[in-house]
């Protein structure tokens, strides 16, 4: 049996060619305008990038590069005085068998659980408070920041007179009220608590301000709603104001940790480290290892592991913010 042909191809069959072709020389035309598109914008962006180059050199030489040469110098013994010579891990090695190692570590997470249990609720309850005020918010408000204004070495000296055992302001309080006196700085007891204090009053008053903002971002409805159940001031602020500024919380938590973490201004200026090394703490020891004992390798690669330790909190702190947005 035949098949006869369809007299309708010859005439179909050019028309379907010409279609292809047209949708071909369409795909190369979209194809050719990307390309077009992408090299006329980065060359409308050209300016740009030379502005951000400028600006990207500036932080690769000042931030990318000091990380790197200190993460090198960790494997290397390093004097300054001769040719750096290359230990591999002998200053791990080192570092580990150092008894005050531990004591620093030890010592950095006191001062951080302490820090998180009066740091970390008096600027939320000072906050609190101040968003409850219907006068004198703004002056109170520049009162419980202005600390943070004051020069770090000025506050320590403020603090060393409230601490001083004899005319201090504290003993002297004391004294009024029948109260035997402290040694807040020389007892092993008291010293972590008394830098913990000092930490706290310097820097509330940025972490108050920023709870103040979140406060004020909370919709009065959700207020006016709870009076109307009958929801007391404590069921309020658990129901209503925790679970709204719950993120902020967690934000300002570990941004909390990593700074504290990262203590020496109050050891340095006010104890040394002392008494019987209870107040020494990873920076203070670092600050030893390089300037008192010139072990700068020994110094790096203790610096090496704490930059491990905080970004590990820092990638936590991207990963939540990530999350949220």
């Amino acid at each position: 049996m035949s098949v006869l042909p369809d007299p309708a191809a010859p005439a179909r069959y050019p028309s379907r060619l010409r279609d292809l072709r047209r949708t071909r020389a369409a795909g190369g035309n979209r194809a050719g305008g990307r390309a077009t598109g992408r090299g006329r914008r980065l060359r409308e962006n050209l300016v740009a990038y030379l502005f951000l180059s400028a600006g990207l050199i500036c932080f690769a030489l000042f931030a990318w590069y000091p990380i790197v040469r200190g993460v090198l110098l960790g494997f290397q013994q390093v004097t300054f005085a001769q040719p750096a010579e290359w230990v591999g891990v002998d200053n791990f090695r080192r570092l580990f068998a150092d008894p005050l190692f531990a004591t620093a570590w030890r010592n950095t997470g006191y001062f951080t659980l302490l820090a998180l249990v009066f740091g970390f609720a008096a600027p939320f309850a000072t906050a609190v408070v101040l968003n409850e005020l219907r006068r004198g918010q703004s002056y109170l408000r520049l009162t419980v920041y202005l600390p943070v204004m004051l020069p770090p070495i000025v506050t320590m000296l403020l603090w060393r007179w409230f601490y001083d055992p004899g005319p201090g302001l504290f003993n002297n309080v004391l004294g009024v009220l029948h109260l035997p006196a402290q040694q807040w700085l020389e007892s092993e007891h008291l010293a972590m608590i008394s830098l913990v204090l000092v930490s706290t009053w310097a820097n509330m008053g940025t972490t108050t301000l920023i709870y103040l903002a979140a406060l004020g971002g909370i919709p009065g409805e959700l207020y006016e709603a709870a009076e109307l159940d009958g929801a007391s001031i404590r069921q309020r602020l658990w129901h209503v104001t925790i679970p709204q500024i719950r993120f902020i919380l967690l934000i300002t938590l570990l941004l909390q940790v990593i700074g504290t973490m990262q203590v020496f201004v109050e050891p340095f200026v006010l104890t040394g480290g002392g008494p019987n090394e209870a107040t020494v703490t990873i920076l203070l020891l670092l600050y030893r290892y390089a300037f008192v004992y010139n072990d700068f390798g020994l110094a790096s690669a203790m610096s090496t592991l704490l930059f491990v330790v905080l970004g590990l909190f820092a990638a936590l702190y991207l990963r939540l913010t990530r999350t949220k947005d």
